[in-house]
C-alpha cells in the first residue's frame, strides 16, 4: 500500500552548482512565494543563519513543503559543501527519492560522486538536473560522458539542450505524448525492462506512451536507469519540467506497518522554546502529548507541540503519519539517526563516515568556558559528529571536523548564536592505534579498601577494518553476571586511548580469568578496574600506529602529468598507471589525509585551475610513527594508578 500524492526527496549538489537557486524556483513556481530570494543577495527561503547569508552557502539542511500537480513535496535542502556532509547523510534517513543538481560548467565534482554512491548504497533513486545550460562555457555533452563513464550510471536525456552557453539557451522535451516517437534510443532504452512491450517493439509496433512511462518509472525506482534534465535556475526554465518529473518518476513513500516506525534526521535548538525535531514517519502515527518509544536508546520520550513543515505557513498539528515530516518539541534525548517504535534491520543503520580531523576550541575571553561548554553541548546533540569533548583536567575543549569551511562556519554560529568569540587550533589528523603482537593485560584492584576486582584479558591484533570484539571466558561463578556486563560496557571507554594517545581499533579482547568477592566487590569495581587491565596490558602490546587513507581520481589535461606524479610521490602517494584519453589523464590511487589536506589548493595551482580530484576516505593503515603524530594521554592514565583510582571513586576533584 501506497501513501498516494507525496513525495519525499531531497536536493543534493556540490557546492555553487545551483541549489538553493533551483530551491527558490521551486517554491516560486508553486505559489509558495510571491517573489525570488537570491543567494547574491542573501535573502533565499533556506539560508536563514547569518552566516549562510554572508557566504552565500547552505551549511544547514532544510525541511520545506510545497504543492505541485496536486501532489504535497516535501523538500530537504541539504548543503552543498563537503564539510557539511553529515547533513546529506542525515537527509538521507528520510527521503524516499533525490534531485542531483550538476553544473553544465563544472561537471561531475567530488562531493557529486560521495552523494551519488551514498543514495546508491541506500537504494534511493534519484534524478539528475543539470543546470546553468545558459553559462559561458558550458558543455552538457561532456557533462553526460562524465555521468555515465565515472558515476557508472544508465542516463536517459529527457530532453534536448538548444544554443548552450548562451542567454538564449533553451530544452526541448523529448519524453512526452507529443514526441516519444521521435527518439528511437529512448523507446529501445525502456523497452528493454518489459518482456510484452519489447516483443511490441520487434514485431514493428510503437507502444503506448502511458505503458511505456510505466515502466520508465518503475525502471528509475530500481536504479536501473537515470533521467537527466537540463534548465537554468537562475532564469526558471526548465524548473516546471524537472517538477514535473518529480512528481512521475520518483516514488511515494511506502508504509511499513500500522505500528509506529520513525526516524530523527535532524533537531535543532531554538531559544526560549527548546530542542525541535525534524521526524520523518514510515509507519503508524505520532500524536500530540502522548509518550513514544525511542527504540535506538530504549528510552520512552514525550512529545510535545507539533509543527508542519511550511516555512512560509507553520502551523501547529495535532498528528502526523506514514509518508509525512514535521517538527517536533519535547524529544529531550533523540539524535539524528535515532528511531522510534522499532527497529527493522534493514532501516536502521547509523554507520557513517566520520570526520577525521580534530581541533581545540579556545574561548578569547576566558570567563566564557562554561557559556562555551554549555553552547557546544547543543551543537553536539544537534551534531553528534563534531564529537564533542571537555577534557576537564586539561581544562580543554575539542571537536572532530571535516575540513577548514567547516570550522569557520561554527566560528560564526557560535558568535550569531550565543555571542561567544572563539578561535581554534590548527586541524590535527585522528589517528587510531592498533596492536602488533599478543600480550595479557592483568589487575588487581583490591586497595584501598573496600573493593575487589579481579581480571586477566588475552589482547590480540585483529584484521584491518574490524574495530573491537570481545568475549568473556570467565563463569559467572566467577565473576558475576552483572559484573561481566559491567565489563562489556567499559571496554569502549577503556580504548578511547592507547599508549600512542589514539582510539585503539582492530582488536580482540578475551576475558580469559577472574574473581569478585561475596563481601568486598562493589557495583562499580570492574567499571573501574577494566581500563587498568586494558591499559596494562596495550603497554607489552607493540602498538602500531594507524593513519587515515584516502582514495583518490585526479583527471586533468595530459600535459600535466609529469608534474602531478612527481608531486603525488613526494605525499606518499599510491598509484596505478595513469589513463590517457582524449588529451585528459586520469591518476586513481590512494594517499595519506595526512599529506594531502592541501593539495586540491595544490593541484588547482599545478593545472591552472582544469584539474580536479574526487576523494574518500578508504580505510586507516599502519604508519611509522615518524610519519605520523602520537600524544600524551588526555586526563588521568589508568597506568597512573593512584591517581586515576581516587578520580574513579570521586575522591579527587
Amino acid at each position: 500500500m501506497l501513501v498516494k500524492q507525496i513525495r519525499n526527496i531531497a536536493l543534493f549538489a556540490h557546492v555553487d552548482a545551483g541549489k538553493t537557486t533551483v530551491t527558490e524556483q521551486f517554491l516560486f513556481k508553486s505559489g509558495k512565494i510571491k517573489n525570488l530570494g537570491s543567494v547574491d543577495k542573501g535573502n533565499s527561503q533556506t539560508d536563514f543563519l547569518e552566516v549562510e547569508k554572508e557566504r552565500g552557502i547552505t551549511v544547514n539542511s532544510t525541511v520545506l513543503t510545497f504543492n505541485w500537480n496536486n501532489t504535497q513535496i516535501n523538500l530537504i535542502d541539504t548543503p552543498g559543501h563537503i564539510d557539511f556532509s553529515s547533513e546529506t547523510e542525515k537527509a538521507i534517513l528520510a527521503i524516499d527519492g533525490a534531485v542531483i543538481i550538476v553544473s553544465a560548467i563544472e561537471g561531475v565534482q567530488s562531493q557529486t560522486e560521495n552523494i551519488i554512491n551514498l543514495l546508491k548504497q541506500n537504494k534511493i533513486p534519484f534524478i539528475i538536473f543539470i543546470n546553468k545550460i545558459d553559462r559561458i562555457g558550458a558543455n552538457t555533452e561532456q557533462v553526460i560522458e562524465e555521468i555515465e563513464t565515472e558515476l557508472h550510471l544508465s542516463t536517459l536525456q529527457l530532453q534536448t539542450v538548444i544554443n548552450e552557453g548562451n542567454d538564449n539557451a533553451k530544452t526541448t522535451v523529448n519524453w512526452d505524448k507529443e514526441n516519444y516517437k521521435n527518439y528511437k534510443n529512448l523507446l529501445e532504452s525502456i523497452v528493454e525492462y518489459n518482456d510484452e512491450l519489447f516483443e511490441q517493439y520487434l514485431d514493428g509496433n510503437t507502444p503506448e506512451f502511458n505503458k511505456l512511462d510505466i515502466v520508465l518509472r518503475k525502471a528509475v525506482t530500481q536504479q536501473n536507469i537515470t533521467p537527466i534534465a537540463f534548465g537554468s535556475a537562475k532564469y526558471g526554465f526548465g524548473i516546471d519540467f524537472l517538477l514535473n518529473s518529480i512528481v512521475n518518476y520518483l516514488p511515494s513513500p511506502p508504509i511499513f506497518s500500522d505500528k509506529l516506525f520513525a526516524v530523527v534526521f535532524k533537531t535543532y535548538h531554538i531559544k526560549g522554546i527548546g530542542k525541535l525535531s525534524a521526524v520523518r514517519v514510515f509507519g503508524g502515527k505520532i500524536k500530540a502529548r502522548t509518550e513514544i518509544l525511542n527504540a535506538s536508546i530504549n528510552i520512552t520520550e514525550k512529545v510535545g507541540i507539533i509543527k508542519n513543515t511550511d516555512i512560509q505557513n507553520q502551523e501547529v498539528i495535532q498528528e502526523f503519519g506514514a509518508g509525512e515530516i514535521a517538527w517536533v518539541q519535547g524529544l529531550k534525548n533523540a539524535e539524528p539517526g535515532d528511531y522510534f517504535g522499532y527497529l527493522p534491520q534493514k532501516k536502521y543503520n547509523k554507520k557513517k563516515e566520520k570526520a577525521l580531523l580534530t581541533v581545540q576550541i579556545l574561548p578569547k575571553n576566558k570567563g566564557e568556558i562554561n557559556a562555551l561548554i554549555d553552547a557546544m553541548i547543543i551543537l553536539n546533540n544537534e551534531d553528534p559528529d563534531l564529537q564533542f569533548s571537555h577534557l576537564k583536567e586539561e581544562q580543554e575543549l575539542h571537536i572532530n571536523i571535516r575540513g577548514e569551511i567547516q570550522k569557520e562556519i561554527l566560528q560564526s554560529v557560535l558568535q550569531t548564536r550565543y555571542n561567544l568569540d572563539v578561535e581554534f587550533t590548527e586541524p590535527t589528523v585522528i589517528y587510531k592505534e592498533t596492536p602488533t603482537v599478543t600480550c595479557e593485560g592483568f589487575v588487581r584492584y583490591w586497595l584501598p579498601k573496600p573493593c575487589w576486582a579481579i581480571m586477566k584479558f588475552k589482547i590480540e591484533p585483529s584484521e584491518r577494518g574490524s574495530g573491537v570484539q570481545y568475549k568473556s571466558n570467565v563463569s559467572v561463578n566467577n565473576i558475576k553476571k552483572q559484573y561481566q556486563n559491567d565489563i562489556e560496557k567499559a571496554i569502549p571507554f577503556a580504548l578511547q586511548q592507547g599508549v600512542l594517545g589514539w582510539q585503539v581499533d582492530d582488536i580482540k579482547i578475551t576475558l580469559i580469568e577472574g574473581e569478585d568477592h561475596e563481601a568486598h566487590t562493589k557495583s562499580n569495581d570492574f567499571t573501574i578496574a577494566t581500563p587498568m587491565g586494558i591499559m596494562e596490558g596495550l603497554t607489552h602490546s607493540k602498538s602500531t600506529l594507524l593513519e587515515p587513507i584516502l582514495s583518490f581520481k585526479i583527471i586533468a589535461p595530459e600535459e600535466f602529468l609529469g608534474s602531478l606524479l612527481s608531486e603525488l610521490l613526494k605525499l606518499r602517494a599510491e598509484f596505478n598507471s595513469p589513463e590517457i584519453e582524449q588529451n585528459k589523464c586520469k591518476i586513481t590511487g590512494k594517499i595519506p589525509l595526512a599529506t594531502s589536506i592541501n593539495f586540491p589548493i595544490k593541484l588547482s595551482s599545478l593545472t591552472s585551475g582544469k584539474g580536479k580530484i574526487i576523494t574518500h576516505f578508504l580505510q586507516y593503515e599502519p604508519c611509522d610513527v615518524k610519519l605520523g603524530k602520537t600524544r600524551e594521554y588526555k586526563g588521568i592514565s589508568p597506568l597512573d594508578t593512584s591517581k586515576y583510582i581516587l578520580k574513579a571513586r570521586k575522591a579527587l576533584v
